[in-house]
């Protein structure tokens, strides 16, 4: 077929390469202009699904609107059998959801309706969801709402918001492939309307470290928030990125972690080990602003936390 890849992030570019090695021509890629990064944080850096394009000698555009007739006649000049969308970042208008013969396929990180929006993954890592998984469906103009063609679903387990969107990003790209493959012989299905939440934009300030939560539940904060833009606790006006957490109510924190006696956020040991409402975590793993990763045990070579210290 000849298909318009729409997509950004690097969960999109597996589903561009698939496509590709699947024998479609990908007529042009459709992504967000390049953002200002690179080690000073101003050179102007092309997203992951623009380099991957560009590796393959893939026409690459990046309007920052679609809603102009003319973005929406060089479009369609194009003259696409099918769009394919992951995680592109611009709402498609519905000239564009038309143009395409065969319509507009997407890639959602979610088994829908369930976690329909911005952020599925962490949502459902936060939820505490057993299972995710990977939707292909037809889209129309409301948010996630169109009919399903084919669902993939993986257990979450103890894995990271980073983890699980390198999964699905391979999982999801080999459902598309199949999916297009025999796109004839599936069969629409309309979401049901029970069991409908949204997966609302994550704001880095939910990135903060609540103690005052149970240990499980700031365990799955760590989760949801590793890789970016990672969880952080502050200490003496210093802030630390916690990536990996280990729930605790081991014999050497006492009575008082199961308690729940005492105050949310107190180091109960020299060890990083930090009282939670109720439970405790024992962080194994953390970064300072501007320093690599390292261990806890590393950390507190150099910099101790002593136990009574206060985390806010």
């Amino acid at each position: 077929m000849r298909i318009i890849f729409m997509g950004t992030p690097e969960f999109a570019v597996p589903a561009l390469e698939a496509l590709i090695a699947a024998g479609h021509e990908v007529v042009a890629v459709y992504t967000q202009p390049p953002r200002p990064g690179g080690r000073r944080g101003k050179e102007l850096t092309p997203s992951p699904v623009h380099k991957a394009a560009l590796s393959h000698g893939v026409m690459v555009r990046h309007p920052v609107t679609l809603k102009g007739a003319a973005e929406q006649a060089e479009f369609a000049a194009l003259e696409p059998d099918l769009a394919v969308v992951a995680a592109y970042g611009l709402i498609l208008p519905q000239a564009i959801l038309d143009a395409p013969r065969r319509g507009c396929l997407n890639i959602h990180a979610s088994v829908l309706p369930r976690w329909r929006g911005a952020a599925p993954i962490q949502r459902a890592i936060l939820a505490g969801d057993m299972t995710t998984g990977v939707t292909i469906m037809q889209m129309e103009a409301g948010l996630d709402t169109g009919p399903m063609l084919a669902t993939i679903r993986t257990p979450i387990e103890r894995k990271t918001a980073g983890q699980l969107t390198d999964e699905l990003a391979d999982k999801g790209a080999r459902l598309l492939v199949d999916t297009v493959r025999e796109l004839d012989k599936h069969r629409a299905v309309v979401q049901p309307e029970d069991g409908v939440t949204y997966a609302k934009k994550i704001d880095k300030a939910e990135a903060r470290l609540d103690f005052s939560a149970d240990a499980e539940q700031v365990a799955r904060q760590v989760r949801a928030f590793t890789a970016a833009p990672g969880a952080w606790f502050e200490l003496d006006g210093e802030r630390f990125k916690v990536l990996e957490v280990e729930v605790t109510e081991s014999d050497s924190v006492g009575e008082v972690v199961t308690s729940g006696n005492c105050p949310p956020g107190i180091a109960l040991d020299d060890a990083l080990t930090i009282a939670c409402s109720p439970g405790a975590i024992r962080i194994t793993r953390i970064q300072r602003a501007g320093k690599p990763a390292m261990t806890a045990a590393d950390l507190l070579r150099g910099r101790p936390i002593p136990a009574g210290s206060k985390l806010s």
